[in-house]
């Protein structure tokens, strides 16, 4: 089941277990059964520390626990988790057999002063990035507290468990049989819906901190850098961000990003977090702000009630997928309507979808969902396709794959429940079409994150930051860089840049504003 590659990396991290685990397995006469079973005799060969059980009773066949033996386990895996879970069999392994978590002290704290029964159901699919942060994150809370237990459940190996719960977007996490969240959150923002007191605690405290001389607000590429320069510098430095990473932890393939040949979004995310941490730099993620209010010490207004105070401010908020803005998509967003085609495609598997786009993002969620679904419909509003060439040429070699242009999406139609139909308008003849599909993919750009400031900054017709060459926004004080500025190329390596150039800018002015007269 495992190459000897993987063994041998498998063997080094097992050797860190510092009390006995078991395995326990519930399978039946499938091959998938015994690809599991293969699996789990792989890992009991790396360590004396590591036995199997194959008398399990769960519910879902196959799948296994894991825990010390003689007791019930608490860590769950209906299915076999390899591709991106991988990752997370491994911390499960470790966090249950005693090896200490890389978490925060205060969020283990608070995971083990959690009361009540919580058990939690993840739906993912092996392909999805954004799922492991979510498996982790509740299997940490089971590994630290007895009172909870945490099962992944691959969607794709489950149809009927999707089915029944008509899930169609991934990770989608049940509590105690209840829909709980859908979409990437870390431990903290589940432990934020769990712990009810918790956002009124850590808004006090917040509020509480002392002013800083530059806060950084966003936690993505440029908000990153932004941080990094000014922390060299010395100065008191703050980032608030509503996720840090942003829009990169949906990203999955990067490949342009100079001196770095090929990486992922979660993993560079994970990156810049740690760079940050590596200076004197106060983050405050999960926050997202609301206002901003000018003057000699600026206030930027949270969500969550907190005010945080600083002599200067760079807005590095970053943009957000932008919607069709049609009847329908709203209430079926996740019932059939998808931004991600590498998350929630294989919950599509032989089914009939949609993209909406011909940009490069829209021809290659084509292309990757063509050798899933039983067929694509790309729907773009030109009168040509915008992607690459290569892209092209690629599309239109797939024997599933249908192009329609001049089309204006008009609605998204459903039974209630998910999605069922789309219907475009052919913009040479005026006649509204009816499209009959289980999903749709909608690839149409990006919008900035800007609807906070209206009426504070001067921002262009697209909602856009206006800045000047040094990142310098309308209000003194004020910088800004990144996706949500009007910087023309929105890029990984373009942001940075611009994060560095505000940070700078915003130095400068710190120090002609203290000048004395």
């Amino acid at each position: 089941m495992l190459d000897s590659t993987i063994k041998g990396q498998l063997k080094a991290y097992l050797e860190k277990l510092q009390r006995p685990i078991e395995l326990v397995a519930t399978t039946d006469a499938s091959a998938k059964s015994q690809e599991l079973l293969s699996l789990l005799d792989d890992i009991a060969t790396l360590s004396d520390k590591v036995s199997v059980r194959k008398e399990g009773d769960a519910a879902y066949k196959p799948s296994f626990s894991v825990g010390a033996p003689g007791e019930a386990g608490r860590i769950h895996f209906a299915g076999i988790p390899m591709g991106h879970e991988f990752t997370s069999l491994v911390l499960a392994l470790l966090h249950s057999g005693g090896h200490p978590p890389k978490a925060d002290a205060k969020v283990i704290k608070q995971i083990k002063a959690i009361d009540g029964q919580f058990h939690f159901e993840v739906f993912v699919s092996l392909s999805c990035h954004n799922c492991p942060d979510v498996v982790q994150a509740v299997n940490l809370m089971a590994a630290l507290n007895p009172n909870i237990t945490a099962t992944m459940i691959d969607g794709a190996l489950f149809q009927s468990e999707v089915d029944k719960h008509q899930i169609m977007a991934v990770p989608t996490v049940f509590v105690n049989g209840e829909h709980f969240g859908q979409g990437r959150m870390t431990v903290e923002e589940i432990l934020a819906k769990v712990d009810t007191g918790a956002a009124e605690r850590e808004a006090k405290a917040l509020s509480e901190k002392p002013a800083y001389d530059v806060l950084v607000v966003g936690g993505g590429p440029a908000g990153a850098a932004a941080a990094i320069y000014a922390a060299r510098k010395g100065i008191r430095t703050g980032v608030v961000a509503e996720r840090f990473g942003g829009q990169v932890l949906d990203t999955l393939a990067i490949e342009n990003f100079i001196s770095v040949k090929e990486t992922e979004g979660p993993k560079l995310a994970s990156a810049l977090e740690q760079h940050v941490k590596d200076y004197d730099v106060d983050i405050v993620n999960l926050q997202r702000a609301e206002q901003l209010i000018p003057g000699e010490m600026i206030e930027v207004k949270l969500a969550s009630g907190a005010s945080l105070k600083s002599k200067s401010v760079i807005l590095a908020t970053g943009a957000r997928w932008r919607e069709m803005n049609v009847p329908g998509e709203q209430e079926y967003r996740g019932k059939g309507v998808a931004y991600c085609p590498h998350c929630d495609g294989p919950l599509f598997k032989g089914k009939r979808v949609a993209v909406i786009g011909g940009g490069n993002s829209g021809v290659e969620a084509a292309i990757d969902l063509a050798g899933i679904v039983a067929h694509v419909t790309l729907i773009e509003f030109d009168s040509k396709l915008r992607a690459d060439a290569v892209l092209q040429r690629k599309l239109t070699s797939l024997p599933n794959v249908t192009v329609i242009t001049e089309a204006l999406t008009t609605e998204v139609l459903g039974d209630g429940q998910k999605v069922n139909a789309l219907t475009y308008k052919n913009r040479k003849t005026d006649e509204i079409v009816k499209v009959e599909l289980e999903g749709i993919f909608v690839q149409i750009g990006l919008l900035p994150n800007t609807d906070w400031l209206k009426g504070t900054l001067q921002l262009s017709n697209r909602g856009e930051i206006e800045i000047d060459a040094r990142g310098q926004a309308s209000v003194p004080g004020v910088f800004a860089a990144g996706d949500c500025t009007t910087t023309p190329y929105k890029q990984i390596i373009v942001a940075m840049g611009a994060g560095a150039t505000a940070s700078l800018g915003a130095f400068d002015h710190l120090i002609r504003s203290s000048a004395p007269a």
